[in-house]
């Protein structure tokens, strides 16, 4: 017997059918010997009309108010889905994230977890009870209050429950088999990994990747905790998270001896790029717009700092953050023009990155002429590179990325035989 956890996102359990649909596949785990433990999302897009709604009543909501609000949404589906399977035969007891002992720091919309203590999840799994708990929420001790854990929060309320009851698997269902070479919405010659090196995947959610959520894998990987991601309507095997090591064994199991250079390719289109124009080239100037930048809240990825004109004295500063960020930043960085010394801010929200991850690229030369080549031919301007030990990623007008996230995923090799398989569209 093994204990697994279970997560199922909001489009698993968008409406009434999908719910028994998913309580069927719970009980058939039970049914097979495992104890079982489950993490569920709000329905469909329960979430996002829920913040809408609450936008309409105040144009600034109460952050407090908010995640009394927004918790709501996976009650109701934890309910729901203890009721499907009682009506199975088997007995399901569902809990909010303070019952089951998810306890949080105080900040509202985006709290982390601190602590784990899921008692009442044991007793109730000593008891032969299945558990559902209510994801992306948890409880702050100091305040009392009902915390929520932001986006992706499901997916690590379940890697927690995993990590501090000791579960021999994680299992994270979607509407997509498994961690595919890229998008498949976007790239449908895709193929499913059958593994993935946590760092890699660490990699690929922070730079678009929407199948798991960074924080997620961090998680996981922090406390050893096995991944499987897996779609909700298939039976197929899905894709293992694993470190470096186990990964390699799996490999060398399959068709492929030796690690592959490149694991996958994500595409995110949520970044907006900020120019300050005209920055007097002398020392402290960057540090000086990059804290106007921080106080604001806003959360730099790739920067660029152009050679100074010598005629001039002068250069320009280049970076992205999410498009939710930017309006708050040039506000700041406008505010302190004069103090700065700076000519002119651009802002520009059409733009798409496309990172390409492999930790093969350790080992391996030629990389970066392949993604350059590629990008080159199909007449794709490259405004903006940057580069870890195991990602290259680049800035292309948006309307270019996705044709460059295919024609860079064939160069490196990466299409398989026939279109990937998407379920409900969504992704999660």
């Amino acid at each position: 017997m093994a204990l697994i956890v279970q997560k199922y996102g909001g489009s698993s359990v968008a409406d009434a059918e999908s719910i028994k649909r998913v309580a069927k596949r719970i009980v058939d785990t039970r049914r097979a010997g495992h104890d079982v433990v489950v993490a569920v999302s709000a329905m469909g897009d329960t979430t996002d009309e829920l913040l809408d709604l609450a936008a309409q009543v105040a144009p600034i909501p109460a952050p407090r108010e908010l995640d009394m609000l927004l918790s709501s949404g996976e009650r109701i589906s934890m309910a729901l889905l203890a009721m499907a399977i009682h009506s199975m035969g088997f007995e399901a007891r569902s809990f909010t994230g303070s019952q089951a002992g998810m306890i949080t720091d105080a900040t509202h919309g985006a709290a982390r977890i601190v602590d784990v203590t899921p008692i009442r999840l044991r007793e109730a799994l000593d008891e032969g009870a299945i558990v559902i708990v209510a994801g992306f929420q948890g409880f702050n001790r100091d305040t009392r209050d009902i915390t929520t854990l932001g986006r992706g929060g499901s997916d690590t309320t379940a890697v927690a429950l995993a990590a501090a009851l000791e579960a021999d698997v994680c299992e994270i269902y979607s509407d997509v088999e498994g961690v595919f070479t890229a998008d498949p919405r976007v790239v449908p010659k895709a193929r499913k990994l059958d593994a993935i090196s946590s760092e890699e995947m660490l990699e690929l959610a922070a730079n678009g990747a929407k199948v798991l959520y960074i924080r997620a894998v961090e998680y996981a990987r922090r406390h050893g905790v096995l991944i499987h991601a897996r779609s909700t309507f298939s039976s197929a095997e899905g894709t293992l998270v694993v470190d470096g090591a186990r990964r390699a064994e799996i490999l060398a199991k399959g068709e492929h001896m030796e690690e592959p250079v490149v694991a996958g390719v994500a595409t995110d289109l949520s970044q907006a790029k900020i120019t300050v124009i005209g920055v007097p080239d002398v020392p402290g100037k960057a540090a000086e717009i990059f804290k106007i930048v921080a106080k604001s809240g806003a959360n730099v990825d790739m920067i660029v700092q152009n050679v100074s004109a010598a005629s001039t004295g002068r250069t320009d500063i280049s970076f992205t953050l999410p498009k939710s960020d930017a309006s708050a930043a040039l506000k700041a960085l406008a505010g302190e023009q004069h103090d700065v010394g700076f000519a002119s801010l651009v802002h520009d929200d059409q733009i798409g990155k496309l990172s390409v991850v492999g930790a093969g690229m350790r080992t391996h030369s030629g990389v970066s002429a392949t993604l350059f080549e590629a990008l080159s031919i199909a007449g794709i301007n490259i405004e903006m590179i940057s580069t870890s030990e195991i990602r290259i990623s680049v800035v292309v007008r948006g309307d270019d990325l996705a044709e460059a996230a295919r024609v860079v995923h064939t160069a490196y090799g990466l299409d398989g035989d026939a279109e990937a398989v998407v379920y409900a569209g969504t992704g999660r």
